[in-house]
């Protein structure tokens, strides 16, 4: 269809509309006297509380091979067209997304096929802000998850297990990615903590506030070969972890359903 043909197609709509609204204002003002629907009764059992979890994904936005891997160019604006759209051109593993078992594996479940069950899960906050100042390539390991199962029980079934290392605060600089010319440096999962979540537990998911599972100055991704290929998926520059309880949320994660995708921008909330 041409570019007049979609305007006036558009416009047609939009007069349509007025014309909807206009005889749809009474319906509106005898709506305002009907009582308001209850809210989701797992909502409500988490006290109605909504916690964003996603960072805004942009140009800027940091990313592990340094490089912008988003962008987004105008092809109609409203003031020409009468309507605004925007061509996204965007890098699977971008901002707060999704790493899929098929990022790290020949033939691993692709992100349009994550069992939608595991995509609200059971939040469980590890916290390692006081090693993570002291070195940036501080690690999730088993005696952090055993101290995390000692104070809040057992990890619940089909559980995200999320790293809070406090990397957030350093989004908006360099430190965020920590290159010092020839590695990385931000904290992530050591391999035998993936490990012991696959012997010990039934966790679904990992989440990390840092741009990648592994720590940053990994040289064999140990912790994505163990835990993608085993069928579970991961979370990289999740938000608001320091927000969040360390147990009793429940974390909802919109991830992307295109065909044979290896991940994605996802957006993410915690319900507390």
């Amino acid at each position: 269809m041409c570019d007049v043909c979609v305007m006036n197609a558009v416009k047609d709509k939009m007069l349509s509309r007025r014309q909807i609204f206009a005889g749809g204002a009474a319906l509106a003002a005898g709506a305002a006297l009907v009582p308001s629907l209850p809210k989701p009764a797992r909502a409500e059992a988490h006290g109605g509380g909504v916690i964003d979890m996603t960072h805004t994904l942009s140009a800027d936005f940091p990313t592990y091979f340094g490089e912008p891997q988003f962008a987004a160019e105008q092809l109609f604006n409203f003031a020409d067209n009468g309507f605004n759209l925007f061509n996204l051109t965007v890098n699977e593993h971008t901002g707060t997304h999704i790493d899929a078992p098929l990022h790290f594996s020949a033939d691993g479940t692709s992100v349009d096929e994550l069992p939608v069950e595991n995509l609200v899960a059971p939040l469980c906050v590890v916290d390692i802000t006081a090693k993570a100042e002291d070195s940036a390539d501080a690690q999730v390991t088993p005696d952090d998850l055993m101290a995390w199962i000692s104070a809040n029980g057992e990890i619940p079934d089909g559980a995200c297990v999320a790293m809070n290392s406090g990397w957030e605060a350093k989004i908006g600089s360099d430190a965020y990615r920590g290159f010092d010319g020839s590695a990385q440096h931000y904290p992530g999962f050591h391999v035998e903590a993936v490990q012991m979540l696959l012997e010990q537990t039934n966790a679904a998911s990992i989440a990390v506030d840092t741009l990648s599972l592994d720590y940053g100055a990994s040289a064999d991704f140990a912790t994505h070969y163990t835990w993608l290929p085993a069928g579970r998926f991961g979370i990289e520059n999740i938000a608001g972890l320091g927000q969040v309880p360390v147990a009793g949320a429940t974390i909802v994660i919109g991830a992307p359903k295109h065909a044979g995708g290896t991940g994605g921008p996802a957006r993410i909330f915690a319900l507390v």
